[in-house]
Parts: structure tokens; sequence; C-alpha cells
């Protein structure tokens, strides 16, 4: 892959290098050194595992911390959702998106239309609310796909540069039905009485909207990445890799890379609909001030420096987005610094935290992490051999 189909060349960031991988992989195996997995041998059953264990760790912080914090797990959700989507694409199948936020932007509007608040009528399910949203999202994903399938590297990326820019201008165009630059107010729907049981019985604490929010955030996050994790482990993962890794072989070995492509893009653009869905009932409002360009470079700020085609790394790079702007600001007021200079202080320390990760950790922080431990596990693979060799 080339430094021009991802961003500073760190699109096989969370890849093993290929000398790491070749000893890593001669390293003896769990079993042949007598050591025992007890996790299921099916990718299926280890990733519902790991659900299951988030999903009560998630109960856990949600009770156990206040309204505010609630409300930047809300916020942490619907980024978490895009990244997630984005360093599929990019990390995984080597493409550069700078629209999504325009996607996201069709999810918001979708779900705000169907939670208008000036529509007496009953809302739809909040969950088919929500999956329309990544639907309309998805069909517009496939239609950008097509027309991007045969570009690369920087052609791609001014191609979905010019739907970010354009796609939030049509909702002040038809004004009377999207609301024009005030946008539309989204009605946040109710928490329903079997979500008050259910937090009366965890914790005893009052199930308020901002906690509905938070948790309807968190499952769909959880939801997604356990679907696009799946994905990245199953063939599809691995024919995305030879797309973006080797893609002549890959077409001579009878992959068409244009489907793969647009499947690769279609896919994350289903979550960034939804995310753009989380966004809207959480914020309580669709806008185009709120699907700018710097969400899309936001989200592509995240999954780089977590770590391109890592999970994890989407999940890291945006929790730096949410967390770290406020908790800087809340800094530079204990220093003495009046509110406006605290707030410009935020934008400054990410900054350096960017620069930082990129000259320490090239990789991003999960990539890094990896990259090291497998060449640490190589050295060791490679020193018992050596040793059984000295010792035959």
């Amino acid at each position: 892959m080339t430094d021009s189909q991802t961003p500073s060349g760190a699109g096989a960031a969370t890849d093993e290098a290929p000398v790491t991988a070749t000893a890593a992989a001669n390293a003896p195996s769990a079993q042949a050194t007598g050591g025992r997995s007890f996790l299921p041998k099916s990718t299926l059953l280890r990733h519902l595992l790991v659900l299951v264990v988030c999903a009560v760790g998630a109960v856990i912080l949600l009770e156990s911390t206040s309204p505010f914090r609630n409300s930047q797990f809300a916020t942490l959700s619907y980024y978490a959702i895009a990244a997630g989507g984005l360093t599929l694409l990019t990390g995984l199948n080597g493409q550069i998106s700078l629209g999504h936020g325009a996607l996201m932007a069709v999810g918001a509007y979708t779900t705000a239309l169907m939670l208008d608040v000036e529509r007496g009528e009953d809302p739809l399910p909040l969950p088919l609310i929500l999956l329309l949203a990544a639907l309309a999202a998805t069909v517009v994903g496939a239609i950008v796909g097509v027309a991007a399938a045969r570009l690369h590297g920087p052609y791609l990326a001014g191609a979905t540069l010019a739907l970010a820019v354009g796609l939030p201008g049509l909702a002040i165009y038809f004004h009377d039905t999207f609301g024009g630059e005030q946008g539309m107010t989204v009605r946040a729907p109710r928490a329903p009485e079997w979500f008050t049981s259910f937090i009366d019985t965890v914790s005893g604490n009052p199930a308020s909207g901002t906690k509905w929010l938070a948790y309807v955030g968190v499952v769909c996050l959880l939801i997604t990445y356990f679907f696009l994790a799946n994905l990245v482990r199953s063939r599809i993962g691995r024919t995305w890799r030879a797309v973006r890794d080797q893609d002549v072989a890959a077409e001579l070995a009878g992959i068409n890379l244009g489907t793969w492509r647009v499947l690769a893009f279609t896919v994350s653009a289903c979550a960034a609909g939804l995310a753009g869905g989380v966004l809207a009932i959480v914020v309580r409002l669709a806008a185009p001030s709120g699907f700018t360009l710097v969400l899309s470079l936001s989200l592509l700020t995240a999954i780089v420096l977590g770590g391109l085609g890592s999970l994890l790394g989407a999940l890291l790079g945006s929790a730096l987005l949410v967390f770290l702007p406020p908790f800087v600001t809340d800094l530079g007021t204990e220093w003495g610094l009046n509110s406006t200079e605290a707030a410009q202080l935020a934008p400054f320390v990410y900054g350096v935290v960017l620069v930082a990760a990129m000259l320490f950790a090239p990789a991003g922080f999960v990539g890094t992490i990896r990259m090291r431990w497998l060449t640490m596990r190589a050295k060791r693979a490679m020193a018992a051999s050596a040793g059984s060799t000295s010792r035959g």
C-alpha cells in the first residue's frame, strides 16, 4: 500500500510488520508450550463474550458517574460509531474519506424528520428510526462509493471533500423542509417504563433523560462494534486487506476491486448514518453548522491517533476528542486563565498531542503498542529457537 492511499503512510499502523509477523508466526503456540486458552475458539463466540463484558462494564460506568459524564459518554458514542466505520474504510480498505460528516448529516436529518417537534403525531419506535437513518446514509454512501470506486489517494479525498462541503448545504437550499441555517429541532424520545424499572433495579438512581440517551448511544456503539469486529475477522475483512495492500495481485486473483471498495464505503456510511441519528437525539438539533468539514477532519484525526484499522484505536481517538478539550479547559481555569483563554488552550493542547503522537507513535497508540508487542514476541521466539538449536 502506498502513502497516497492512507494519511502519512500510517495505513499499515495496526497490521503486523512483515518480518515481525513472520517471526511471531514461528513462535511456539500456547498449546505447544503448555499454555491453555479459556476463550472460545469461535470468533463469533469470542466477540459475544467481549460484548457481554463491555455491556456490564458500561452499565457500571453509567450508573457510577454524574449526569454530566453521562452526557459525555453519549457524545463519545456517536463519535466512536462514526470513527469505527471510518477506520474500516481507511485503515482496512485504504480509502481516504473526508465526507463522513456529510453522511452523519444524512442520518441526523432523517432522524430529525421523524422526530420533528412541530409534528403532533406519535413517532415511530426509536430502534426503527435509527435503522432508517442508517439505511438512508447507506444509500447515499453506496452512490458515492460507486462514483469514487476508481479514485485513489488525493483524488478520492477531493471527491469526498466536495461531498462534505456540498451536502449540508442542501439543508439551506431546501429550507422549508430542513429548517435552513437554523436547522431542525429534534424531539428527544422519552425513556420507556421498562428502562425506569431496570435502572431502579440495578442502582436505584433516577432514570433521567440524559441517562436514557447515554444508554441508547452505548447500546448502538456496542452493536456497531460487534458487527464491525466480525466483519474485520471474516473473509470480507481479509479481502479488503488484500485490496488495500496488493490491489494488482488481488485483481489477478479474481477479486473485483470496484465492488469491494463500494462495499467498504457502504458499510462505513451505514455506521456514519447511525452515528448521525444518535447525534440528533443527543444534541436535539440537526443543523448545517454541526456537520462542517471540521467534523470529518476530527473523525479522521481520531482514527489516526488511535491507530488505523483498529476499532479499539477508533474508540480511544474518539475519547480524546470528547474528554481532552473540557479537561484542558478546566485545567486552564484552575491555573488562573479566564474562560476565553482556557477555551483557546484546549485546541492548542490537542494539536500538541497530535504532533507528539505522529513523532513518537506514528502507527497510532494501539498500532504502536501492538507492533512493539509483536516485536518482543518475535525476539523471544528467536531466542527460544536459538537456544533449542544450541542444545541440539
